[in-house]
């Protein structure tokens, strides 16, 4: 991957970081890829310019608070007052936190020793999976 000098106007620089991050889709390698290739700072693609965190922070600087979907309801047949809360949250913020979900802790931990082993394999092993294609099944 290409990282260049940022002494371009923005809008160069935002095509330069456009182009930056299809040479980091295409290799299909992810993170891991570019910690198993040597990479020792991080690619320009994942850092938000100081503007930017400037402008957030002084917009949001009241308490934010996450979104909570609490799963719990769905006994009480709350399943329609559920899917309004993961709309709304999903609109609003793009993420929300779950609770009450009943996933055991112990599946959990699985599942987070199987990404593990994933991320482990070969390059052309993962290849056939990664994808940002939102129709593509994963």
């Amino acid at each position: 991957m290409v990282i260049s000098d940022d002494t371009k106007t923005s809008s160069e620089n935002g095509s330069e970081i456009d182009r930056e991050r299809k040479v980091f889709d295409d290799t299909k390698a992810g993170v891991k890829g570019l910690v198993d290739a040597g990479v020792v700072n991080i690619p320009r693609i994942f850092i938000r310019q100081p503007e930017e965190l400037a402008q957030e922070l002084t917009t949001h600087r009241t308490k934010l608070q996450l979104p909570v979907v609490d799963l719990d309801g769905i006994k009480d047949n709350k399943l329609e007052d559920i899917v309004d809360q993961v709309r709304a949250a999903s609109e609003t913020w793009g993420f929300f936190k779950v609770i009450n979900y009943g996933v055991s802790l112990n599946l959990i931990q699985e599942m987070i020793e199987g990404v593990h082993k994933f991320n482990e394999q070969d390059v052309e092993v993962k290849k056939q999976f990664y994808t940002r294609e939102p129709t593509r099944n994963v």
